[in-house]
This record gives C-alpha cells, sequence and structure tokens, in this order.
C-alpha cells in the first residue's frame, strides 16, 4: 500500500495543495513554521481520522475558512481508490470512497494504516498513562477498524456513568433505589465493552512485548533490556483474555468500589485506569529514562507496531516527522537502516543534511506555502 497522490483544501496551512509520491521514500526539507507537518498530517488523517497533535479537529480547518477537505489517491497491489475527508468542526464529518459518499467516516478506517513518528511520541515514554492507552487504542483501530466503535462504545457509558455518579455525590446522601438500579444497568454496560476492550489491549500488548524489545535492542544496543506489561485496575495478577471472564470480574470490581465511587462521583474501576508501563531493565523508563533512552524507546514502539501491521499481510506508510534531528549519529544511522525496506517512507526535515543517506527518493523543498521538487 503507498499514497500516490496528495490534495488539500483548507487544511492547515493550505488553501490548496497537490502533491504526487513514489513508492520509496519521500522527503519534505524545508524551515520550520513552513509546513512541512501538515503534510504529513493530513496523510496520517486520512488513516486515523485524528491528528497526532490537535485532539480536536477545528485546528485542521485555515482560518477563516468553515472546512477542510483532505483527499489521498491510494495505490494496493495495482488497485486504485480515492479517499475523501470533510473536515467539519462542530459538526459530522464526512467521507467519499471513489468519489462515492459512504454513511460514516468510520466505515473506511482501514483503507490507509500508517505508523508515524513525531517530536511528540516521547509523551509515550514520559507523558501520562492516557497516552500509552491511546498508542494501545490507535494501534487497535488501525488492525480491526471495528475498534473504533467499541472505543466510542466504551467512552459513551462511562461518560454517562460518570454523569450518574457525579451527580448522586453532589447530594451528599444515601442513592436511592431507582439511582442504584440505574447504575447497574450502567455496570453492566461497563463490564460487556471494557471486557471487549481489555481483552483486545492484553492481547495486543503480549504481541507488541518482544517486538518492541528487538526493536529497540537494534536501536540501543549498549542499554538495557526493554519491557512492556499491561497493569489493569483489576489487579495485578495476570489475567484471561476470555470476554466473559473479564467481564465477570469487572462487574465483581465495579461492585467492591461502589461506596468510593459514589463518594467521589467517577468511576474508579475500568480500562480507562490502566496502564501500559515501560520499563528499562529493573526500573521503570518513566522517570529513569535519559532522554536518548526515552526516544529510543519510543522509536521502538512505533517500530513494534509497524512490523505488527506488517505481519497482518500489508505494509503500512512510515511518516518520519522531524525525527533525525533528534537522534544522534548511531540511532540516526540504524534507524534509517530498520526502516528503509518499508514500501513507503515520509520523511520530513528542516535541512537535507538532516535526511540520511540510507533514505533517498524523491524531494520536496517546502516554503512559503509551496511544495517544489527539489
Amino acid at each position: 500500500m503507498y499514497v500516490a497522490h496528495l490534495s488539500l483544501q483548507d487544511f492547515r496551512s493550505y488553501a490548496t495543495a497537490e502533491v504526487a509520491f513514489e513508492p520509496g521514500v519521500t522527503a519534505f526539507v524545508g524551515p520550520n513554521g513552513q509546513g512541512k507537518t501538515n503534510l504529513v498530517e493530513a496523510v496520517g488523517y486520512v488513516a486515523a481520522h485524528g491528528s497526532h497533535r490537535a485532539s480536536s479537529d477545528a485546528p485542521l480547518v485555515r482560518q477563516g475558512t468553515p472546512r477542510a477537505v483532505v483527499r489521498a489517491g491510494l495505490v494496493k497491489d495495482g488497485r486504485k481508490a480515492l479517499v475523501e475527508l470533510e473536515i467539519n468542526p462542530g459538526r459530522a464529518n464526512r467521507a467519499r470512497l471513489n468519489r462515492s459518499p459512504v454513511p460514516r467516516p468510520r466505515e473506511i478506517l482501514g483503507m490507509l494504516r500508517t505508523v508515524l513518528f513525531a517530536p511528540e511520541d516521547l509523551a509515550l515514554v514520559k507523558g501520562d498513562p492516557g497516552e500509552r492507552r491511546r498508542f494501545l487504542d490507535e494501534l487497535l483501530t488501525l488492525r480491526a477498524p471495528r475498534f473504533a466503535g467499541v472505543r466510542s462504545d466504551y467512552d459513551r457509558v462511562l461518560k454517562q456513568r460518570n454523569a450518574l455518579l457525579k451527580s448522586a455525590a453532589a447530594h451528599r446522601r444515601a442513592p436511592g433505589a431507582e439511582v442504584i438500579a440505574t447504575l447497574e444497568v450502567w455496570d453492566a454496560h461497563l463490564a460487556r465493552t471494557g471486557a471487549e476492550l481489555l481483552a483486545a489491549r492484553l492481547e495486543l500488548t503480549a504481541a507488541l512485548r518482544p517486538l518492541a524489545a528487538a526493536a529497540y535492542a537494534e536501536l540501543a544496543p549498549h542499554s538495557a533490556v526493554a519491557s512492556l506489561r499491561y497493569r489493569s485496575s483489576l489487579g495485578d495478577e495476570e489475567l484471561s483474555t476470555d470476554r466473559g471472564q473479564l467481564a465477570d470480574r469487572l462487574l465483581t470490581a465495579v461492585a467492591d468500589a461502589r461506596k468510593q465511587e459514589l463518594e467521589r462521583g467517577v468511576s474508579l474501576v475500568g480500562p480507562h485506569r490502566d496502564e501500559l508501563q515501560l520499563g528499562l531493565g529493573d526500573l521503570p523508563a518513566r522517570g529513569y529514562a535519559s532522554h536518548g533512552e526515552s526516544w529510543s524507546f519510543a522509536l521502538a514502539l512505533r517500530l513494534a507496531a509497524f512490523e505488527l501491521l506488517r505481519a497482518d499481510g500489508d505494509d503500512p506508510v512510515l511518516i518520519l516527522d522531524d525525527v533525525f534531528a533528534e537522534l544522534d549519529a548511531g540511532r540516526r544511522s540504524r534507524l534509517a537502516e530498520m526502516v528503509a525496506p518499508a514500501e513507503q517512507v515520509l520523511i520530513t526535515a528542516a535541512v537535507p543534511a538532516d535526511v540520511p543517506t540510507e533514505l533517498t527518493g524523491m524531494s520536496y523543498a517546502v516554503a512559503d506555502g509551496k511544495i517544489v521538487p527539489a
């Protein structure tokens, strides 16, 4: 799979933009703040229906315009497809496939798969647990787009349940039978959707563990061994991935936490409270890893995701957004060698010297809103 063409309308800084791609390496080179990242962000948006540097769609639309449009021409096994996303902040987004409308944008999730490296990835190691949960959930959706629905269902249940708990806590008295009955209904929904999400995360962590350790060892051969461990709000013991058993465990844990939840007005049990723990040797990476080790660990997670997606039968598009400038010469060379075999690699860099010699191919100069073949 590769992107053959990208067309933008009122996306970020671009009123319009047209870029042609080929398999292999394409580099966008130019000073910071000129729109290089906007281009690869648009490619990532086609894959994930979200941005790696914005939590909402509003910043993606050029100031003063009502909507943005991203079109990507894709090629897989010689077959072509045109994907179009219309971004409407505050309203429902729209999608087209081969110029025909689709009922919901998430129905075209999976048409394009990307793995993106960016400076923001340091948060995977140094940031809060939510960053690592998001990493797992986004990868789950890339592998199986139906998990977009699972995540949406769980978030909806959690929101409703938290609203009920908050309302009960605000009254500062024992909740009545009606509140308890309603809460038990939401408990059942949380257990069902939570078990599905939890089981998938556990399976994904097990699959990523050896891949991430191997990638880290290659990037940082003289460092400690990297490890991944999923820690659930259900406890420290090894958990089964049987959905029924997990649902039962969640229901029991929710019942045990009932008094505390009613006092605090928030859900204390479920996948939203879980953590993907990253370790280096016997120490947690967060708080103990150096800057270089943190970068290498974040890159190792992305490389593990790439290998996992590739094992599913199709190379994802690799996007390296201003990554090489952050690495020393050894890590830069090793990373370049590791990603060079990918079917398509998109790179942004401030100066040509930041693009390793192992990664040669098409190059565009980006400046003053113009994208010119170099």
